[in-house]
C-alpha cells in the first residue's frame, strides 16, 4: 500500500462481519482504514480499551502494506493516529500498544512513543518476553529454565530479539488497574503474613510478561500473517486494566484477528479495522472457528 492510501481517511471502511448485535459482547470487524474509521465510525470517547499492534517499519512482508516508508513520514502517521486515539478513548481508558523493532534499527519502539506523547500519557511500560533462559540458585535449590521462542539471527554485533514493548498510554496518567488480575503467587508465603496487601495471596506480576508463541509446524497454516501477537496477550491487557469496566475494545490493527478472539472469549464487545481483506477473511474464518470451540467448552 503506497503512503498516500495509507493515509487517506476520506473513505468510511465498511463492516466486513459482525457476531451479535448487544454492544456488550458484539464482535464487528470492518475493512477499511483505520483514521477513517476512528474519525467517523467511533463516537468520542466511546472506546474502553485499545489493544493493538501497528506496522513496525522495519520492512515486514505484509500482504497489502509497504513497511517501509520514510522514517518521518511514518511517525507523522502514527502523531496523527494518536490524536485520534485520544478522540476515542474514554477518560478511564488504556491503549496497550506492541511494538518492537530488529537488531539493527532498535530506535523505532522509543521514536513511537515519544511522537505519541503529543496526545497521550505514558502510565506504564510493559515487556514482552517470548523466550527467556533462567538459572537460578536459591533456597537451598538449583533451577534451570530455557522456554520460549524467537526468530534467531546470524549476526557477530547483535544479540537476538526476544521481546517487544507493550506501551500503555492513557489520558493522564492516572488510570486505576486490576494489578492483582494477573498477580502471581509469593515465592515465600511468608511475605503473606507480612504485607497487609498480601491478602490474596499473590502480588504484582510486575512488568515483565512471559507469553510464548505457539510452536509453529507449518508457517502458512498456523501464523498466516507475519507480526501477529497471541490472543493470550489481549486477555493479559483486558484482565489488568479490569475486565468489568470494559464495554468496548478497540484493534485498529487487526490482521488476523488475535485482539477479537480474546475480546470473545472474555465476553467483552470489540471493533476491529483492517485494510488487507486477505488478512480479515483469515480473521473471520478463526473467530467462527474460535467461536464454536467456545460454545462446546460451555455445553461441557
Amino acid at each position: 500500500m503506497k503512503l498516500d492510501s495509507m493515509c487517506d481517511n476520506s473513505s468510511i471502511p465498511q463492516e466486513y462481519f459482525a457476531r451479535n448485535s448487544n454492544r456488550r459482547h458484539a464482535i464487528r470487524l470492518f475493512l477499511g482504514d483505520c483514521l477513517s474509521g476512528m474519525e467517523q465510525i467511533l463516537e468520542p470517547g466511546s472506546v474502553d480499551l485499545i489493544v493493538t499492534s501497528p506496522p513496525y517499519n522495519i520492512g515486514v512482508q505484509y500482504g497489502s502494506y509497504n513497511d517501509k516508508i520514510p522514517r518521518e513520514a511514518y511517525l507523522k502517521w502514527m502523531g496523527d493516529w494518536g490524536k485520534l486515539v485520544k478522540r476515542v478513548l474514554s477518560p478511564e481508558g488504556s491503549l496497550f500498544l506492541n511494538i518492537g523493532s530488529k537488531p539493527s534499527d532498535p530506535w523505532v519502539p522509543f521514536e513511537v512513543a515519544t511522537t505519541l506523547k503529543e496526545s497521550l500519557v505514558l502510565q506504564n511500560v510493559i515487556h514482552w518476553i517470548k523466550s527467556i533462559y533462567i538459572e537460578n540458585e536459591s533456597y537451598g535449590k538449583s533451577t534451570s529454565i530455557n522456554v520460549g521462542h524467537f526468530k534467531p539471527i546470524n549476526s557477530k554485533r547483535f544479540i537476538n530479539d526476544a521481546h517487544e514493548y507493550i506501551f500503555h498510554f492513557t489520558l493522564d496518567g492516572n488510570v486505576a488497574l486490576d494489578r492483582l488480575s494477573i498477580g502471581v503467587p509469593y515465592k515465600d508465603t511468608s511475605n503473606v503474613e507480612r504485607w497487609k496487601s498480601a491478602g490474596q495471596g499473590v502480588r504484582c506480576r510486575g512488568n515483565n510478561w512471559y507469553i510464548p508463541y505457539p510452536t509453529i509446524q507449518h508457517r502458512v497454516h498456523d501464523r498466516p500473517h507475519p507480526a501477529s501477537f497471541p490472543p493470550e496477550l489481549v486477555e493479559m491487557c483486558i484482565k489488568v486494566h479490569g475486565a468489568n469496566r470494559i464495554q468496548l475494545v478497540l484493534d485498529p490493527f487487526l490482521g488476523i484477528g488475535n485482539t477479537a478472539i480474546a475480546c470473545m472469549r472474555m465476553g467483552v464487545g470489540m471493533y476491529g479495522f483492517e485494510i488487507d481483506e486477505e488478512y480479515l477473511a483469515v480473521a473471520k474464518t478463526r473467530l467462527i472457528e474460535a467461536s464454536s470451540q467456545t460454545v462446546l467448552q460451555l455445553e461441557k
